[in-house]
């Protein structure tokens, strides 16, 4: 659990992706498109993949990726990321994380 949660505060977004993984890429685009530079582990390239993989399974984020933390908290897959933005909830998070200014 400690190397998921210290990646996932270190920047404004942090995504944990796979990256051969079509929602990963669908979450990861919208979340740019907002104009936020989020970053993004692909968790089939990191040499901790597996373990934080394990730790996203025991925050209840199944499928394991994607998994979102905005402003330090762990927002979570893509069905909250997508309910957030139609919602009209997940830009605000996005401002107030510092990850974008508009």
């Amino acid at each position: 659990m400690e190397p998921l949660m210290r990646l996932g505060k270190e920047k404004p977004v942090v995504i944990f992706a796979k990256s051969n993984c079509g929602i990963s890429y669908t979450i990861q685009t919208l979340i740019i498109n907002f104009g936020a530079n989020p970053t993004i582990y692909n968790l089939d390239q990191h040499p901790q993949g597996r373990e934080i993989e394990n730790a996203l399974l025991g925050l209840g984020c199944n499928p394991s990726a994607p998994a979102v933390f905005i402003g330090k908290l762990f927002v979570g897959g893509a069905n909250e990321v997508m309910s957030l933005n139609l919602k009209g909830k997940l830009k605000p998070l996005l401002i107030n994380a510092r990850a974008i200014w508009m």
